[in-house]
C-alpha cells in the first residue's frame, strides 16, 4: 500500500486553513499531520513531525513566511510550497532565494494546487503560470537581479523579528517572551531600529513594516 505524504498547513486565517485541510484530506495520497497559525508554530511542527511538505503563506504573525522558509531549510529536507496572494516580483524572488520549492497564488484552482503539490513532492519546482515569465526565466538562469538599496537591508534577522512584533502591537515584555530574550535586549533592539531606520515612534515603525511587507494591514 502506498504511503501517504504528510503535509503541514501554515496559514493564519482559520477558515482558509480549515478549507485547505478538507480539500487535501480528500486526496488518498495526502495526510494532514499538522497545522500552524504563525511562523514559530510552523517551525515547531516541522521539527516535531518532519512532514514531506509544508504549505505556507508569506504573511503570518510573529515570524513571516520568508524568514520561516529560511529556518525550515536549515533544519530539514521538508519540501516548501508557498501559497499566497502576493504576485509581485520581489515576493516571488525572496521566497525562491529563501529556499521555497514552489510558489502558487491563492486564486489558483483546486487542480492547480494539486498539480503544484505533486510537482514539488516529486522534486520539480512549481511556479504559478500567472507569475511573470521574465522573472522566472531570470531566476532559473541564475541571473543576478539588482534590488534597490533599502534601509531594511541594514537590519539583522533579530531586528526584523522585533520590528514585525512591534508592528503587530506587542509590548516589550511580550516581545521578550516570544523571542526568549530579556526586556532590556528588546529595548536595545528597538533603539537600534529607530536609529537605523530614522524612525522615532512605534507608529512610524509599524507603518514602515507594513510598507515593506513584513506584516499585513489586517
Amino acid at each position: 500500500m502506498k504511503q501517504k505524504k504528510g503535509i503541514v498547513i501554515a496559514e493564519d486565517h482559520t477558515i482558509l486553513r480549515e478549507g485547505l485541510k478538507v480539500l487535501l484530506s480528500s486526496n488518498p495520497n495526502f495526510e494532514i499531520i499538522g497545522e500552524a497559525k504563525d511562523g514559530y508554530e510552523a517551525l515547531q511542527r516541522v521539527s516535531d513531525l518532519n512532514p514531506d511538505l509544508i504549505l505556507i503563506d508569506l504573511s503570518m504573525p510573529r515570524m513571516n513566511g520568508i524568514e520561516t522558509i529560511k529556518e525550515i531549510k536549515k533544519m530539514s529536507n521538508t519540501k516548501i510550497l508557498v501559497l499566497t496572494v502576493h504576485r509581485a516580483e520581489e515576493y516571488v524572488l525572496a521566497a525562491l532565494e529563501a529556499g521555497a520549492d514552489g510558489y502558487i497564488l491563492k486564486d489558483a484552482t483546486r487542480e492547480e494546487l494539486l498539480l503544484a503539490i505533486n510537482s514539488v513532492l516529486a522534486g520539480r519546482p512549481y511556479l504559478s503560470p500567472s507569475i511573470s515569465g521574465k522573472v522566472i526565466e531570470g531566476y532559473l538562469k541564475g541571473k543576478k537581479i539588482e534590488k534597490p538599496y533599502s534601509r531594511l537591508d541594514l537590519l539583522t534577522l533579530r531586528e526584523r523579528q522585533v520590528l514585525k512584533l512591534i508592528a503587530e502591537g506587542h509590548k516589550n515584555k511580550e516581545i521578550a517572551e516570544c523571542l526568549c530574550i530579556s526586556v532590556k535586549t528588546v529595548e536595545k533592539h528597538r533603539s537600534n531600529l529607530m536609529k537605523k531606520l530614522d524612525l522615532h515612534s512605534a507608529t512610524a515603525l509599524t507603518s514602515y513594516a507594513i510598507e515593506k511587507g513584513l506584516v499585513s494591514e489586517q
